[in-house]
């Protein structure tokens, strides 16, 4: 599979956010005074499930970003997007999907 540019920027853009938004809450659940993440010192079921909430958006937001750091490195790597892939990214990934397919199809009919 090929990310484009603007994809794997994004997606790397969403796992940072992740990390500002998802830590800051779970700041804030852990520093809560009003009564609802803390009973008498113990945590009630509002702390629990916003907890497993945050923990679980954390994780995906992680595997997010890395995908598109890992999207970011590779288009560095092929030596950055070429003329054609800003013009034709859909077409460009849709090609790449189907090149084994066409490619098999090509050999079968000669």
């Amino acid at each position: 599979m090929h990310l484009s540019r603007r994809a794997s920027w994004f997606l790397l853009a969403f796992g940072g956010w992740s990390w500002f938004i998802w830590i800051t809450f779970v700041r804030n659940l852990w520093k809560d005074s009003s009564g609802l993440a803390f009973e008498d010192g113990d945590p009630t079921g509002y702390f629990w499930v916003h907890l497993t909430l945050a923990v679980t958006s954390f994780l995906l937001g992680t595997t997010i970003g890395w995908l598109g750091l890992r999207g970011v490195r590779a288009g560095r790597r092929a030596g950055g997007a070429s003329a054609d892939a800003g013009a034709g990214a859909e077409e460009g990934t849709q090609a790449d999907a189907g090149g084994d397919v066409r490619e098999a199809a090509a050999g079968a009919g000669r």
